[in-house]
């Protein structure tokens, strides 16, 4: 008997994870929803447009990010009402996470349609799952505001924080992040900073603050970072 779970269901919202670097890491279970879809929102119709093609697949697209998501959720949930499924991804990873696609979800609940998740890829859980870190608890807060001042306070609100911490942080923020956090808790607190996650440089540095500021000063800086910060009675 065939999968239903593999066969979009009308009026139905399908959030659906996508790669985070290693095409080998889509689901066939994301790959059938998304060439049985009426309709794909997503946050980069250009980089959505690119992965379709790699799967070989042709769809209508309609771009729903940042910038238009309050008009857009409306959108996508009338055409929803009316019948037609849709697939709700980013550009990588798992939507809704420090992504676009809040506001749909809400939009839908509110109207009482269905929603149902594809998981797969998600950098937070993937570094997580690989840091040594503790996870038995954590606090992520997706990125932190860019001005020095308002990260600063954060790691203080939080230097006795029970829980890991877990952020995203650019390329070109990120060793001035990492020397904050050795100024304001220490160079001896356990940190992960991971970047590539399943690219072909992926990277890993853990340890103590002030090692990982050594090593990332003398590493390269491409891509999205993903921090983790340990509790501080925390040692590897």
């Amino acid at each position: 008997m065939a999968n239903a779970s593999l066969t979009p269901s009308p009026g139905t919202l399908h959030v659906v994870a996508t790669p985070i670097g290693n095409l080998a890491d889509l689901t066939e279970r994301a790959r059938a929803i998304l060439a049985a879809v009426d309709l794909v929102a997503c946050e980069d119709t250009r980089t959505t447009g690119a992965l379709l093609t790699r799967l070989g697949l042709q769809k209508t697209l309609v771009a729903y990010h940042d910038h238009n998501e309050t008009d857009a959720a409306e959108k996508i949930a009338d055409q929803l009402t009316a019948g037609q499924s849709v697939a709700l991804v980013t550009d990588a990873g798992t939507p809704a996470i420090s992504d676009p696609g809040f506001r749909l979800v809400r939009a839908c609940r509110r109207r009482g349609l269905p929603v149902v998740p594809v998981p797969g890829p998600s950098a937070l859980t993937a570094v997580l799952s690989a840091s040594g870190l503790p996870t038995n608890g954590f606090l992520f807060v997706g990125f932190l505001p860019p001005k020095s001042a308002a990260r600063l306070t954060f790691l203080e609100r939080y230097r006795d924080f029970p829980y890991t911490l877990a952020l995203y942080e650019s390329c070109h923020r990120i060793e001035k992040f990492t020397a904050e956090i050795v100024a304001k808790l220490g160079p001896a607190r356990v940190v992960c900073l991971a970047r590539e996650v399943t690219k072909l440089h992926e990277t890993f540095l853990v340890g103590p603050a002030a090692e990982v500021q050594a090593r990332l000063a003398a590493g390269s800086h491409k891509g999205e970072f993903t921090v983790l910060v340990a509790r501080g009675d925390f040692t590897l």
